[in-house]
């Protein structure tokens, strides 16, 4: 595998770093220990089981089928994480932002007799904030044609600051709590702080039915697709100005073999 210098080396880092949470991974079997059971604590575990013993559940293969399941869901996760911390890193590095400018929260809440919630959305882009005047002006220019899009009013369309981002690898679930509060999102994006609000899916693993709801409650949603109006990838390219594509395609292989030997390491039982 070539050498990675410069910025293909720090990206890299920030988005394969959470995968060391994968390496660590061990199945809990419905026992409150916060490292999980090893190999040798199941083999007690199950063995010691009359019905699991009698009927072979106590084997080492069953300790690999757990271990491999959980893992895949921890592999899902930690690439979210790893996605939204590359295109956060991204979008400060093109626009020459602060770690506190691409930061925006609100609070909400929760329930009756609980305190408020604080949601933290994983980039915000605000206008003003852009010092290049070309890039500001492409981006300004963006918002404003995906708010028409999206059906808002001209008054709407012209107070426009900026865009707020949630980051996902991908969303194959119709979760609704998660849905709920993405919806919130949205409309605290909007009556708040002026924000385009945008569910920016990395992948193009996502529930056709849940990013229909988001679309028709005006949220924008960029998908994983490498062409086309709502492609993540092109606007990366186009507005934000890094090919991220081409970032991939050039550590394709690096990337390849960490999250292989993550796999590996799942599907087996030590």
């Amino acid at each position: 595998m070539p050498e990675m210098h410069g910025r293909d080396l720090a990206y890299t880092h920030i988005l394969l770093a959470p995968l060391a949470e994968c390496a660590r991974y061990k199945p809990a079997f419905g026992r409150n220990e916060e490292h999980g059971i090893d190999i040798a604590r199941f083999r007690v575990l199950y063995g010691g089981d009359p019905l699991y013993r009698w009927v072979g559940l106590d084997s080492d293969l069953m300790y690999a089928a757990h271990k491999a399941a959980g893992g895949m869901t921890s592999i899902y996760r930690q690439l979210g994480i790893g996605c939204e911390r590359l295109l956060r890193q991204v979008v400060q590095d093109e626009y020459a932002l602060s770690e506190a400018q691409v930061r925006w929260s609100y609070e909400y809440e929760k329930g009756e007799g609980q305190p408020p919630g604080v949601h933290t959305l994983d980039v915000k882009i605000a206008s003003a904030d852009i010092v290049d005047s070309t890039k500001r002006l492409r981006f300004e220019e963006w918002v404003k044609n995906e708010a028409i899009g999206l059906g808002l009013n001209a008054a709407s369309v012209a107070a426009m600051a900026g865009a707020a981002f949630e980051i996902r690898q991908g969303y194959k679930s119709a979760d609704s709590k998660r849905q709920n509060a993405d919806l919130r999102f949205g409309l605290r994006a909007y009556s708040d702080a002026n924000l385009l609000p945008v569910i920016c899916i990395v992948s193009t693993q996502a529930s056709d039915t849940v990013c229909r709801r988001y679309k028709d409650s005006r949220l924008l949603v960029l998908r994983g697709t490498l062409d086309g109006k709502a492609s993540t990838f092109r606007f990366f390219s186009e507005v934000v100005g890094y090919d991220l594509a081409d970032y991939f395609r050039r550590n394709s292989d690096e990337i390849r073999h960490r999250f292989t030997e993550i796999i590996q390491q799942l599907l087996t039982a030590e």
